[in-house]
């Protein structure tokens, strides 16, 4: 098995009601044989059409599970539940994004959205930092591709009280290596009480290349995944979420070269590892999250001395595997049987409020929000690889909100909550539109627009 990243080009059409039937169609007819796509992003935007990479999975063969569901599958929501106020939060990985681009450095902008809805949905980039991880209380850990699924209608997800957590780690050439993978095992389940029904010792590993795609964000290439599943397969009934350790190949100098970076430096990990989490979510419907292991002792002891604070907490971590274990303790269970959607107990499409992502962010979850109708807030701020007019796509009116910073945001996101328009906390503030609706004899309407109610004279002063 195969997983890789492709770049396509996909002109624009006027032929098509929905954006992402015109992508389902065009990605389906450009993959090959038995290619299957796990991933999909639009990088950039122009008048001509969008720039594309989607990650391809290949050689599934005969392994023993379903056919899985294609990731552009979309089920409409009937209604919006306003029970709570649900947000998700994403910062797409391995875009360079400068907020949530390195270990854990979106959580302080987590943890500021998460206080003002009730239930807050976010994926492991945003909050992993090595060995640390500070997910709000109300917080749910959920794998990128499953946020994907739940804004397409596709899944639900379903608080857990805990997960028993299988550990599957490469045979490393170092022990000492391997040990300490081990031993940060150990210390979470003698500290969070962590399920971990065993660890299994992958041998031969899978083998996994960093790369860079064409438009600079970061990708990849793995080999001999089938192995991987077939530990899977083989433990399955012994695990509800599956945390994965293994060796990330990157081009010598890169460890060294990324933490004297300044931050300028796009982490060459996280977008093979997404890719790898996206086919397990994917394929197994379980909840999973990756960290990396150390090529070499060399590297485990390198000193980069004071490095840029959002690199801090991979400076000084070993194993980068608490955070992916403590996420997955309590990581929700994935609901695809479509009966159950209506149980109180499941968060659905029709449960979130809004979607948070930085400005000119295009994937499945910013396409599925303009199809579902939630509202989207885009974080200028958060700048990132991504060259995408968000305000080009057909968002309906009221549903697109560019923000400058996270502290707007969460000021909309209470707007929201509250159900006052936002821009009447706004100033100047805009005249009523009024309209007049002239009929015929026939009841035929001929509308006629007056340019608004008079402007008061305070209104004028401003």
């Amino acid at each position: 098995m195969l997983l890789t990243q492709r770049s396509t080009r996909i002109a624009c059409s006027k032929d098509v009601n929905s954006l992402l039937a015109h992508f389902r169609q065009t990605v389906h007819e450009r993959i090959s044989g038995d290619g299957i796509p796990v991933r999909f992003a639009i990088t950039k935007t122009d008048a001509g059409g969008y720039d594309c990479e989607v990650g391809v999975l290949s050689g599934l063969g005969g392994l023993r599970t379903r056919e899985p569901e294609s990731i552009f599958e979309f089920v409409r929501r009937d209604l919006e539940s306003t029970r709570q106020f649900n947000a998700t939060m994403i910062v797409p990985t391995g875009v360079g994004a400068e907020i949530g681009g390195h270990a854990g450095d979106a959580t302080p902008a987590a943890r500021l959205l998460a206080s003002v809805c009730d239930t807050f949905i976010t994926h492991p980039n945003v909050v992993n930092a090595s060995d640390i991880n500070e997910l709000p209380d109300n917080g749910l850990y959920v794998e990128g591709s499953v946020i994907s699924r739940l804004l397409m209608g596709t899944v639900g997800v379903q608080r857990v009280r805990s997960n028993r957590v299988l550990l599957v780690i490469d045979r490393h050439e170092d022990e000492r290596i391997s040990e300490l993978t081990i031993d940060a095992a150990s210390a979470a389940r003698a500290t969070l009480g962590l399920d971990c029904p065993g660890i299994v010792v992958l041998d031969p590993p899978v083998m996994m290349h960093a790369e860079y795609s064409p438009s600079g964000c970061a990708a990849g290439r793995i080999e001999g995944l089938e192995r991987l599943c077939s530990v899977i397969e083989h433990h399955r009934s012994t695990f509800d979420a599956l945390a994965i350790a293994s060796i990330v190949q990157v081009p010598k100098g890169f460890h060294w070269d990324y933490f004297h970076s300044n931050g300028d430096m796009i982490n060459p990990w996280g977008g093979i590892e997404a890719m790898l989490t996206h086919a397990i979510s994917m394929l197994w419907d379980v909840p999973s999250a990756h960290a990396p292991m150390m090529e070499t002792m060399e590297i485990a002891n390198l000193h980069v001395g004071l490095v840029d604070p959002r690199m801090a907490a991979e400076a000084v971590s070993t194993c980068f595997l608490h955070c992916v274990l403590k996420g997955l303790y309590r990581s929700p269970r994935i609901i695809t049987e479509r009966l159950l959607f209506t149980h109180p107990d499941v968060l659905t499409a029709a449960d979130i409020s809004c979607l948070v992502i930085p400005d000119g962010c295009v994937g499945l979850p910013t396409l599925a929000a303009i199809e579902q109708g939630i509202p989207v807030i885009a974080v200028r701020e958060n700048r990132n690889r991504m060259r995408n007019d968000l305000a080009s796509l057909p968002f309906a009116p009221g549903k697109l909100f560019v923000v400058d910073n996270y502290l707007e945001a969460a000021g909309v996101m209470s707007a929201l909550k509250a159900g006052v328009a936002v821009e009447m906390v706004r100033r100047p503030l805009r005249a009523t539109k009024v309209t007049t609706e002239r009929l015929d004899n026939r009841g035929d309407h001929t509308p006629e627009v007056s340019t608004g109610t008079p402007i008061t004279a305070g209104q004028a002063a401003r």
